[in-house]
């Protein structure tokens, strides 16, 4: 059993470590901003990954505090359902109430890795090739539908 402490020195390493791969990756490769993550310029919606001891996840979430909004939102995101999904090798989980780590419902569009362990250093190349590799697929989904659910998303908002 680890340790907080050890733990924490765990998950520091990884992340040193992934960010080494991914330079590596030549989709990445002197790409100063790697991932857009929480920078996706819609308020509310982010860009995640999720690791634990059990699994590994690429989602995007839904955060709003709001279950109204967030439902809303949801919904436009569904209108977008086959372009989010192009060029995953698994289906994608569309859950319109997640409970995150933080125990608080979000929704979320997400693919995992079940059997992997962030703590368990020989599961770390699996571990950043799944989240790598789902990622870009995520993110180049993703930015292809920005502009538009932003809009839509906003229209949404004037209209309430």
């Amino acid at each position: 059993m680890l340790t907080k402490e050890e733990r924490k020195n765990l998950s520091t390493q990884f992340w040193i470590q992934f960010d080494l791969y991914c330079e590596t990756l030549p989709e990445l490769n002197g790409v100063k901003k790697k991932w857009i993550l929480h920078d996706t310029k819609i308020s509310h919606i982010d860009l995640k990954f999720d690791l634990s001891k059990n699994s590994a996840i690429v989602a995007i979430e839904i955060n709003h505090k709001s279950e109204f909004r967030r439902l809303q939102a949801f919904e436009q995101l569904e209108r977008y359902r086959s372009l989010i999904n192009e060029g995953f090798t698994a289906d994608l989980t569309w859950d319109f109430c997640y409970l995150n780590v933080n125990e608080q419902e979000v929704c979320r569009v997400y693919i995992e890795k079940i059997g992997v362990d962030l703590y368990n250093q020989t599961d770390w190349k699996e571990i950043q090739q799944f989240l790598a590799t789902n990622m870009l697929s995520m993110q180049t989904n993703f930015l292809e539908i920005q502009d538009s659910l932003k809009e839509e998303l906003n229209a949404l908002l004037r209209d309430s």
